[in-house]
């Protein structure tokens, strides 16, 4: 039986693989990557830092395949059907190369940026490709440190406060309001500096880009003095290096009584 390993690779530094992690790649016969483009061709290299890192006999197979693109201009009801289309078609490549490039006694793996629990399709791409039958295989998950628990912890504080939620959204979900209840929001997938539309509330922001890589970007304070600064930093790192992952925290202050 095909075996694969899905890792959690952490936010981009080497060092935070965990030890279930290096012993995971140490037992893969072959590397599955989805080439991004020459743009995004630094985060194949980070891949092939941290199996230089942590393999350096290299002793496995790496191969390579074009991630299909996804229509990011859809929006509204058009959105999810985007979503569905994009990972159906990276589901027929995960299926031709489990099928073609590894043995029926092999292991093989995907290397998952943070952790493959948290707002990443692999886990779910996989089920759709054994629920079709065409090839068989098991799998596992080894989970990662998260750009998450990696941003908080360079802004050195913490997700929640006493006995109070923390929620994890998307940029489209805080376009539509902040939500009840919550005082404490991480906000991923934002490519439109949803941050802003709160300035002129009491809430402090934690942001972070490029974190744990040598390009990390670090930002913090209330947003309203903080908002102009991160779209200069922002802007300025997508135009030096053409794309941008940006994670962030929004803190709100309670009123006082």
């Amino acid at each position: 039986m095909r075996k694969i390993h899905v890792i959690g690779i952490g936010a981009g530094d080497p060092e935070q693989l965990t030890l279930q992690a290096v012993r995971a790649l140490r037992s893969t016969d072959v590397f599955f990557i989805l080439d991004k483009g020459e743009v995004k061709s630094d985060l194949t290299q980070l891949r092939r830092d941290m199996l230089d890192a942590h393999i350096p006999d290299r002793s496995y197979r790496w191969v390579e395949a074009r991630d299909p693109e996804r229509d990011r201009s859809a929006g509204g009801t058009a959105y999810s059907p985007a979503v569905g289309d994009w990972r159906s078609a990276r589901a027929g490549i995960y299926e031709r190369l489990i099928a073609e490039e590894l043995g029926e006694d092999e292991s093989g793996a995907f290397l998952v940026w943070g952790d493959p629990a948290l707002y990443d399709s692999t886990l779910g791409i996989l089920e759709e490709v054994r629920d079709k039958g065409a090839v068989a295989f098991e799998y596992d998950v080894v989970p990662g440190i998260s750009s998450v628990s990696a941003l908080v912890a360079r802004h050195r504080t913490g997700l929640n406060r006493v006995a109070r939620p923390v929620q994890i959204t998307t940029g489209r979900r805080l376009a539509e309001g902040f939500p009840e209840g919550v005082d404490d929001v991480v906000v991923m997938l934002d490519a439109h500096q949803t941050f802003r539309q709160y300035a002129d509330q009491d809430i402090d922001i934690y942001w972070g880009a490029y974190i744990g890589t040598p390009d990390e970007i670090l930002a913090s304070g209330p947003i309203a003095e903080t908002a102009p600064r991160i779209e200069s930093l922002r802007a300025q790192a997508r135009e030096r290096k053409g794309w941008i992952m940006d994670t962030y925290l929004l803190r709100r202050n309670p009123k006082e009584q």
